[in-house]
């Protein structure tokens, strides 16, 4: 089985047998344009479908002699809105996910459309910036001349598996991040919202992740080196994708998901009562609904502070795991890109407090990690409130699930979190999908295919410094709210 994630930063493909067995793995970075403030996008040709070609190819190389791929499975970021012509071509860059703040005033105008409480009760999720109906009302109002040669759009999974098989699909859980045009119970588009927001376009077939859509056809095998006829599933987004990889498929399961963004994506049993301050969505599979949440940036704000710094990773590391918790007297608020759930406030600032001439780069960087492990906690004292019970397990995956920061969440939140074998995310859950749709698994299998090998637990000697600080951490977004977006306009050049 061959699993491919498009991520925000970076991609990643694997190569999995039918039992679970890692067989290879390749890994390519990549650069996402910020044109402007707010503007967040992805070259599909130079991102989505390049990385792909890429490590498809690097992954064929390893595949052992006399083995072939018997599924390919495909996730990733989203919702994203990529506009196509009449060919299938791409228009212009793809708008990315909630990181992307452009569609501020579709945002309002469709609130007053449509209403608060009717939306939240209809689709689940309230209208913000990761809303898809917005940043098609932009394209059409803003990019008149592109929007009318636009005939379809895609996410980043859906784009790649149209090239591979000719079939314009989406699978329900990303659709039902398509605010306001989902309907959640019901499970299918809104006819009369599609029509008004985005008229003239053609609307994806829904499917679920793990179902087969099509095979490879003849002209994607001679650009890729698949063979043709090779199954191809669905997919879905990566954070569910990732959520499959470690087995959080059953209700009470949560997985935190670090990465460039942090995700946390909880599963339910039915659609419990929408909250405002959370996304709910369908599942990976069917019957399933999640409670998510997801902060706009984690890694990222590492990742820019190492940079900024000159460092590399173990260096940093090193040096944060030195320092005590509490980083001396700092608290991070990790808004660098405005903030997601459960604030829905794109004009947040990042900001750290407590700084001195005796704080150096360590202390910056575990106050980096333990700002995002406070607004982890934030999200899963909301996620309790709205499900009315703690989740019954917290799983770890992604690239940035190492023991630091793997335990630093825990001490900060209480929680313990499971870390399977592999936490190389969203590729590995693909792989399975695949391997379900084909007949090759089925969807309780992934607990044999990737089992826990170690568990985080809290510290509770760092309990009563990390509740501290919680509460200044919480009270440090309302004390400087009015900064940060009179700086956010500045940024934008309103001043």
């Amino acid at each position: 089985m061959m699993g491919m994630d498009i991520g925000t930063s970076g991609s990643k493909g694997v190569l999995v047998r039918a039992d679970g067995t890692l067989v290879a793995r390749a890994e390519r970075e990549h650069r996402t344009d910020t044109p402007r403030p707010g503007w967040v996008e992805h070259d599909a040709e130079g991102v989505w479908w390049a990385d792909f070609a890429a490590l498809t190819a690097e992954l064929l190389a390893a595949l052992p002699d006399g083995e072939r791929v018997a599924a390919v499975g495909l996730s990733g970021i989203g919702p994203c809105v990529l506009p196509v012509d009449a060919d299938d071509r791409p228009l212009r860059p793809a708008i990315l996910y909630g990181v992307d703040t452009r569609a501020g005033a579709q945002i309002a105008a469709q609130r007053a459309a449509y209403g608060d409480g009717p939306v939240l009760e209809r689709c689940g999720s309230p209208l913000t910036s990761q809303a898809v109906g917005p940043k098609l009302a932009w394209l059409r109002e803003e990019e008149p001349e592109v929007y009318g040669r636009a005939r379809r759009w895609f996410m980043a999974g859906s784009f790649l598996v149209h090239r591979l098989t000719g079939r314009y699909v989406l699978d329900h859980h990303s659709a039902s991040q398509c605010t306001p045009l989902y309907d959640l119970r019901r499970g299918g588009w809104i006819a009369d919202r599609c029509d008004g927001i985005a008229p003239g376009l053609e609307w994806p077939e829904l499917l679920w992740p793990g179902e087969v859509v099509g095979e490879v056809t003849r002209q994607a095998a001679e650009l890729t080196g698949l063979a043709p006829g090779t199954p191809v599933v669905a997919g879905t987004i990566d954070a569910w994708a990732e959520a499959v990889a470690v087995g959080a498929t059953g209700p009470g399961d949560l997985m935190v998901m670090y990465g460039t963004t942090m995700f946390l994506a909880r599963v339910m049993d039915g659609p419990s009562t929408p909250d405002a301050r959370l996304w709910t969505t369908r599942g990976a599979f069917p019957g399933t609904y999640c409670l998510a949440a997801g902060m706009a940036t984690s890694g990222a704000v590492t990742g820019w502070l190492r940079e900024l710094t000159g460092g590399d990773w173990a260096t940093l590391v090193r040096e944060a795991a030195a320092v005590a918790p509490g980083a001396e007297g700092l608290v991070t608020l990790p808004y660098f890109a405005g903030e997601r759930t459960p604030l829905f406030d794109p004009d947040a600032r990042g900001l750290v407090a407590g700084l001195t001439l005796r704080h150096g780069r360590g202390h910056l960087y575990r106050s980096a990690l333990e700002g995002t492990a406070f607004g982890v906690r934030h999200n899963l004292e909301v996620m309790t409130e709205a499900a009315g019970v703690p989740a019954r397990r917290l799983v770890a995956v992604g690239g940035g699930a190492r023991e630091l920061w793997t335990r630093i969440v825990s001490d900060v939140t209480g929680h313990a979190q499971e870390v399977p074998r592999h936490t190389i995310g969203a590729a590995y859950g693909d792989a399975f999908l695949a391997a379900v749709g084909v007949g090759a698994a089925a969807p309780g299998d992934i607990a044999g295919w990737n089992p826990v090998v170690r568990t985080v637990e809290p510290d509770q000697a760092t309990a009563a410094v990390y509740d501290r600080l919680y509460g200044l951490y919480r009270g440090l977004y309302p004390a400087t709210r009015e900064a940060a977006h009179a700086l956010a306009a500045l940024q934008r050049g309103e001043w």
